[in-house]
């Protein structure tokens, strides 16, 4: 009897549980694209990774000058994991988007969407971000 009881108790806790969860649709969308077989942010600018950051470790190591060169891609300050993008939080408090745990940038030289003039830059540690 006790264990009819607490198998009818744990199916109720299941169906209330799953009743509650939110639907897939209701999931924000994603904040960069694909295009092109790269990562685009909202502006359908080219998006970057940088090899010096560590996958993974929720940070980011280009700040200040560097970021002034590669901004990063800002989440806001809400800002919750969605499938394989994270906000990490930055020095400065502000959030930024990772992407499978790498942080991503922008270039500031580049100039229209397509550019890729940061791929390879500074001894080769900037890459184009892909999926």
């Amino acid at each position: 009897m006790i264990r009819i009881l607490l198998t009818a108790a744990a199916a109720s806790a299941l169906m209330a549980c799953s009743s509650t969860k939110a639907p897939m649709s209701a999931q924000a969308p994603s904040p960069a694209t694909v295009l092109n077989g790269v990562l685009v942010g909202p502006n359908q600018m080219t998006l970057y990774v940088f090899d010096k950051d560590v996958p993974g470790s929720g940070r980011s190591v280009c700040n200040d000058a560097c970021a002034a060169n590669w901004p990063p891609l800002a989440a806001p300050a809400g800002a919750m994991p969605i499938g394989d993008w994270s906000p990490i939080i930055r020095d400065d408090g502000s959030k930024q988007w990772a992407y499978k745990g790498r942080p991503l940038y922008n270039w500031v030289k580049d100039s229209r969407p397509g550019d890729k003039t940061g791929d390879g830059f500074l001894n080769n540690n900037w890459h184009v971000a892909r999926p």
